[in-house]
Order: structure tokens, then C-alpha cells, then sequence
């Protein structure tokens, strides 16, 4: 059996009143008396009509909807930093539209020209594996639709950005574990074309620089960052002369992984080989020993992503939306038992 949609015409036949009137009632408008506006909601309810809130919004070309698309799901970080953006939706009025680009930028761009066509009011987006350009993010641009990327940002283009600093974020990773005593220092990182690892390289190689340390292209280990590729790294290590002291990894799930892995060959956590990681996701804090990492500010990336996107909504004459700005947020190194070595 096909199902009606109900009206407003519907409503106005069954009490009798203009579907004027229907519509003024259903807007909780002023002109409509108390007696009448309360009859009309309950046979309404009653009916089951709902509002056709689509027309309304093209009507105020608004949609109230805010597009947010992620590399992967699967993720603590950006769970976190989804988290953020929800609460300020809420407290605002917005709605999110999520998808996910599984690191692959003909999804991404599929997802952008949907996220286009259902007219969203703005989006947040942190991009792909790989993702060469942004080309597909112009319309939004020209159509005055505000865009603003977090996390992995493009390198340039007319869109504002929220980050870390993520060259001294790796610095003061690596300087920690020289100050450990380490030499051998192994860094684990994804792909250099995304500008995050491209920066946590450079904070690596400025922190071996001053502290007159060679580097050496063999110790840069590039990863898919999960749990499999930690036990996959794990065994690399083992086989590598001279071997290492320190390994610092661009994830905490990697690096878990990674120090449970070597932990069952034999190899003492920090004694041997000290470990740091990357997110203070919560699996750092369920590893023994515990390992350090970098505090990742997600939830507030989120927060902080969303407001600046409802600023440029709700400007008059979206005069922000003709002003690229970077937001950089401070991350910290949280040191635990992983790297901590006793006497240093």
C-alpha cells in the first residue's frame, strides 16, 4: 500500500480553515488565535503530517546542515575531534552530514560534489591519503560556501585551516628521547606527500641536527599506521644493525602495537629500546608500560573547527569568508613509563 504524504490542504479540509491559516498555525504565528492553532497541531499530530522542511530551507537558503568528511571513521582522533564539532552544533542549531573519503580522493571528491548538491551550508573537511590537489573544493568557494580543513590541510589554496604544529610537537619528541640517552632513534611515519608527516620529519631532523646527531634516510620508516603494520614494524626492528634505542612513531595504535609486539620477543620497554607515540589515544594508557605520546588536542580541533565555520555562516556579508587564517592549537609531549629511563 502506498503511503500519502499528508498536507497542509489535508489539515485545512478535515477542520475547515484556509491552508493559509494551516500554515500560519503550523509557524506559530501571532495572527492565528490559541483556540484554533491548538486544534489544528493536534490533528496534525494526529494525521502524522510532518513540515516539509526541505522547502522551507530553500525558501531561506539555508539548510542549516554542515558537511564534515574524514579520512576514516575508524579513528580515535577524529571520533574526538567529531565529538567537538557535534557539541557546538548542537548548542547552535546545526546539524553534521558525515562521510568518509577511505583515504582515497576519487571518494573524497564524490563526497564533496554530494556534500554540493545537498547544499550544505559549509564544510570541514581533513583530507586524504592522497589528495594531490584541492580543485574540487573551489565550487564551494565561488558559490561564497565556506570551507575550513583541520588536521591534514592543504599546503596552499584560498581556505582557512586548523593545526598543531607538528614540527614541534616531533622536535620535542625526539629531543626527549636524546635526552634519554638515545642514539639509534628510528621515526615511523605515514605518507610524506600529507604535509602532518612532512612537518613531524622535518621536527625529527631539526632535533638530531642540534644535538649533533647524523641522520640517516635508513632510520625513516613509512607506515599505514595500524595495529598490523606496529607488529610488522616491530619485526623490521629486530633484524636491524646496529639497533636502535629509540623509535618514535606517528600513532599511538602503531606504536602499541609495535612495543607489545617486541615485548614478546624478549626486548625491554624502556630499557632497550624507549618508545614514544603520537594522539594520547586511549590505548596509550593500556599498554605496560605506558606510553608517552603527544597530546593531540581532537575534541578541541573540533570545537574550535566548527566555531570558526559558524563565525563565517553568520557574518554579515560573509566578510570572513575573504579571509584565509590558520588557527594553530598547542599540543604538549605527555612522558610515561615507555620512555622514561631510570637516571636520565
Amino acid at each position: 500500500m502506498e503511503y500519502k504524504e499528508i498536507t497542509i490542504y489535508d489539515i485545512a479540509n478535515k477542520i475547515g480553515v484556509s491552508p493559509t491559516t494551516v500554515s500560519r498555525a503550523l509557524n506559530n504565528h501571532p495572527a492565528v488565535n490559541e483556540k484554533t492553532k491548538s486544534k489544528i497541531l493536534q490533528v496534525a499530530e494526529k494525521l502524522g503530517y510532518r513540515s516539509n522542511f526541505f522547502a522551507s530551507n530553500l525558501r531561506s537558503k539555508k539548510t542549516q546542515n554542515v558537511g564534515v568528511i574524514v579520512p576514516r571513521l575508524n579513528s580515535s582522533f577524529q571520533s574526538s575531534v567529531i565529538a567537538g564539532m557535534e557539541k557546538i552544533a548542537n548548542e547552535t542549531g546545526y546539524n553534521l552530514i558525515i562521510s568518509q573519503s577511505l583515504e582515497s580522493i576519487e571518494k573524497e571528491k564524490t563526497n564533496a560534489r554530494t556534500m554540493f548538491n545537498s547544499r550544505v551550508d559549509g564544510l570541514l573537511v581533513s583530507l586524504s591519503n592522497d589528495t594531490a590537489n584541492i580543485h574540487h573544493f573551489l565550487p564551494f568557494k565561488e558559490k561564497g560556501i565556506p570551507v575550513i580543513f583541520y588536521d591534514r590541510t592543504p599546503e596552499e589554496g584560498p581556505f582557512s585551516s586548523v593545526v598543531i604544529d607538528n614540527t614541534q610537537a616531533t622536535y620535542n619528541s625526539t629531543k626527549h628521547l636524546i635526552q634519554q640517552g638515545c642514539q639509534q632513534i628510528i621515526h615511523v611515519l605515514g605518507k610524506l606527500d600529507i604535509n602532518i608527516y612532512a612537518n613531524r620529519l622535518k621536527g625529527y631532523k631539526y632535533a638530531l641536527m642540534d644535538h649533533d646527531i647524523p641522520f640517516s634516510l635508513d632510520k625513516v620508516l613509512q607506515s599505514d599506521l595500524n595495529e598490523n603494520s606496529g607488529e610488522e614494524l616491530a619485526q623490521k626492528i629486530l633484524q636491524m644493525k646496529p639497533f636502535p634505542d629509540g623509535i618514535l612513531v606517528s600513532n599511538d595504535i602503531c606504536a602499541a602495537s609495535c612495543l607489545q609486539t617486541l615485548k614478546s620477543q624478549g626486548i625491554k620497554i624502556p630499557e632497550d629500546i624507549a618508545i614514544v607515540g603520537f594522539n594520547n589515544d586511549m590505548v596509550s594508557r593500556m599498554v605496560e608500560p605506558k606510553l608517552s605520546t603527544t597530546h593531540y588536542p581532537g575534541y578541541e580541533m573540533g570545537e574550535v573547527a566548527m566555531k570558526n565555520l559558524i563565525s563565517q555562516l553568520e557574518a554579515p556579508s560573509k566578510t570572513i569568508q575573504k579571509t584565509q587564517q590558520t588557527v594553530t592549537l598547542r599540543s604538549h609531549l605527555i612522558i610515561r613509563a615507555s620512555s622514561l629511563r631510570k637516571g636520565k
